[in-house]
């Protein structure tokens, strides 16, 4: 698939509402004691201590609040992995074949899972939903707002982010168990250099076939690893152990595309290798167990060694692993072990956006930027605080009030 073939977002669109009184915190900018957020047509306007909000435009009074751009979340499995449906809400691996690049996790959303409304309890408005690990190649991934659409096509912010790829006892257990392979890490490294040197033949014959005006024969699962050779999607590589994080940096170096590192949990013994390489990592899930041996090291103080080293981070729950309401929670306990507060609020809105490419649409409050806006009732890093108000492209959709969670209309007009 070329770039022109991807499948576009859909037209922006989206409501005017005023955010006016609050404690601003734009995440890109200066924090402002008592400012406005001004969102036209989904869009920010304005962001100031003096802004105009014209006439007929919707105010929420944010005073005595926290205001702050919707948080990312960068590694979820949100509408793919359906919370309480067993296997009939489960869509998140595709384990026919250990190279499942032709699949997309935007073909699997189901958007009435109940994680899109807890994310909007966590003041959560964008996710990047990707495939499970259980493949050495898992299929591309989707970014979305996590509500307003009558379809998951009117939640997309982007149809194709990333390729989400796997190293360690995941895909290892699961074909090993099966005696096929890859049924160990030399044999998961093979797999992704042999589909790595056929998308680079495939790329070749492509061309050569353009320049001659012959017909040729698509190949999905190698068009979608030739845009990670051109280097248009992402490489999202779950994977826990510093000695799996070596081999991903091996491999990206070989093969030249963008590496992102998902979960990272034992990265802190390497922190200075990832920051020299300038490799972003997507921290998390913390507040899980050891469930396996790849998991013996994990600490939430590895974030904060992450960042002091100089890596470029993000925080994710891996929902459902993690509830996605948690997210803040997360970033909470990591400040507790370490973590720079403001390193903190940035792992949850500029980072993850920035690492994964979306920062032309979400991450903070600057304008042209999506009216994305959370007000809470204190600061988001107090366990006691709560996100109040919910917007979304200039619409809100959540709201709590008098301790009742209340879910607005999707469409009001």
């Amino acid at each position: 698939m070329t770039k022109d073939d991807a499948v576009p977002p859909p037209p922006r669109r989206g409501g005017s509402i005023a955010v006016v009184g609050g404690r601003v915190l734009p995440i890109a900018g200066e924090p402002l004691g008592r400012g406005t957020v001004l969102v036209l047509d989904g869009v920010i306007e304005a962001v100031g201590a003096d802004v105009r909000v014209p006439d007929g435009v919707p105010v929420l009074d944010a005073s005595g609040r926290w205001v702050l751009p919707g948080f990312v979340e960068a590694h979820a499995h949100l509408g793919v992995l359906e919370e309480g449906e067993g296997w009939a809400g489960d869509d998140v691996n595709e384990m026919t074949g250990p190279n499942a690049a032709a699949v997309r996790a935007l073909d699997a959303i189901n958007i009435e899972d109940e994680g899109f409304r807890d994310a909007l309890e966590g003041g959560v408005t964008s996710a990047v939903v990707k495939p499970g690990s259980g493949n050495p190649i898992g299929g591309q991934t989707v970014a979305l707002k996590t509500w307003g659409g009558r379809t998951v096509d009117e939640q997309v912010i982007r149809a194709a982010v990333s390729v989400k790829s796997a190293l360690g006892e995941n895909p290892k257990r699961v074909y090993g168990d099966r005696k096929e392979l890859p049924s160990t890490r030399l044999g998961v490294a093979r797999v992704l250099r042999e589909a790595f040197v056929q998308a680079r033949n495939y790329a070749e014959a492509r061309a050569h076939a353009a320049a001659e005006g012959k017909p040729f024969e698509r190949d999905l699962a190698r068009e979608t690893l030739a845009r990670v050779l051109d280097g248009e999607l992402i490489w999202d590589q779950h994977t826990h152990r510093h000695d799996d994080i070596a081999t991903a940096i091996r491999l990206a170096e070989e093969f030249g595309y963008r590496l992102v590192v998902n979960h990272g949990t034992d990265g802190a013994r390497i922190a200075d290798v990832l920051a020299e390489k300038r490799v972003p990592v997507i921290f998390g899930p913390m507040i899980s167990n050891r469930s396996k041996v790849e998991l013996r090291d994990r600490a939430i103080a590895n974030l904060a060694r992450l960042a002091r080293a100089g890596v470029e981070v993000a925080i994710t729950t891996d929902h459902p692993v993690v509830p996605v309401n948690f997210l803040v929670h997360q970033a909470s306990f990591a400040v507790k072990e370490g973590l720079d507060r403001d390193v903190a609020l940035r792992a949850l809105t500029v980072n993850p956006a920035r690492i994964l490419g979306l920062d032309d649409r979400v991450g903070a409050l600057a304008p042209g930027l999506d009216g994305d806006v959370v007000v809470w009732s204190g600061d988001p890093l107090d366990v006691y605080s709560r996100a109040e108000h919910v917007i979304i492209d200039g619409r809100e959709v959540y709201s709590y009030a008098g301790g009742v969670r209340e879910r607005m209309e999707r469409f009001e007009d």
